[in-house]
């Protein structure tokens, strides 16, 4: 197995884990999100769409709702936890335009030409090659088809985010740069669309965050989320230690509002070339 296969196990195993409580209300920030990608997108009524790493299925279900019935969504994921949990989401909303299927986002097995857009909300900055997905995703769009994802700008989840990896570091654990680090900056993703070929690029920033009402919220976050590959490097009494000691200097952020959640979020596309 290769360095970005054993990448790609590891990532899906940890969102199959955390699938059953990744709408978890403290995590209210990915379907907002997801309807903010979509106004960003803006497709057309009877649209075919792409929607990349679809988690539950937030984004996915925000742009079938936004296409209408003679739209589709083509929705991907290696997470089959995920993927169950977002056909859920879709038949609550009583929504007949969806398919979903366990699909690598850097090897889409679509024909050329054929989407509209691609979307991928908060999942890019976890492929071992960014270039490369970005490159098969502009592959499948029609000529002048749309292109769009969101990543989380450089201070998101901050200084909650440090004090975790402040603290898990005295726990004896190895604490990597977090995935969106990677692509935490407007200039890096103008630079990552450009490579692979986007054209009338626009990368813009909003701050999607909010309050938080209790410190057993931040850990619902950490518990539902990504963070929860670390939590489970440790074992039964040290993660009732890290708990205990993490949301004692969390609590010293509290404010008479709560505990403010920054959740600042980089939207970025571009079109496939007409001549492509």
């Amino acid at each position: 197995m290769t360095d970005k296969q054993q990448i790609k196990q590891k990532v899906t195993a940890v969102f199959d884990l955390v699938a059953s409580g990744y709408d978890h209300p403290s995590l209210r920030f990915f379907p907002s999100c997801a309807d903010a990608l979509i106004h960003f997108l803006r497709p057309q009524p009877g649209s075919k769409i792409l929607d990349v790493a679809t988690g539950t299925g937030a984004a996915a279900v925000a742009a079938a709702r936004c296409i209408g019935p003679t739209g589709r969504v083509q929705a991907i994921d290696l997470a089959e936890d995920m993927i169950e949990e977002a056909i859920k989401n879709v038949d609550k909303m009583a929504l007949a335009n969806v398919d979903f299927h366990v699909m690598d986002a850097e090897q889409v097995e679509f024909k050329n030409n054929y989407f509209d857009a691609a979307m991928c909300a908060f999942g890019i900055f976890f492929l071992p090659d960014m270039d490369k997905a970005l490159k098969n995703w502009l592959r499948v769009l029609k000529p002048g088809g749309q292109l769009a994802f969101t990543t989380f700008a450089g201070n998101a989840f901050q200084p909650m985010a440090e004090l975790f990896r402040t603290r898990m570091e005295k726990f004896g654990i190895v604490f990597e740069n977090s995935a969106w680090q990677r692509l935490d900056q407007q200039d890096d993703c103008r630079l990552l669309l450009e490579n692979a070929g986007a054209t009338d690029i626009r990368v813009v920033e909003k701050q999607m965050g909010y309050h938080l009402n209790t410190t057993d919220d931040w850990w619902a976050v950490l518990w539902n989320s990504g963070f929860r590959g670390y939590l489970e490097q440790l074992d039964a009494q040290q993660l009732a230690d890290f708990r205990a000691q993490h949301l004692q200097e969390i609590a010293e952020l509290l404010t008479d509002k709560g505990l403010w959640m920054d959740v600042d979020v980089i939207f970025a596309g571009g079109h496939k070339h007409y001549n492509n």
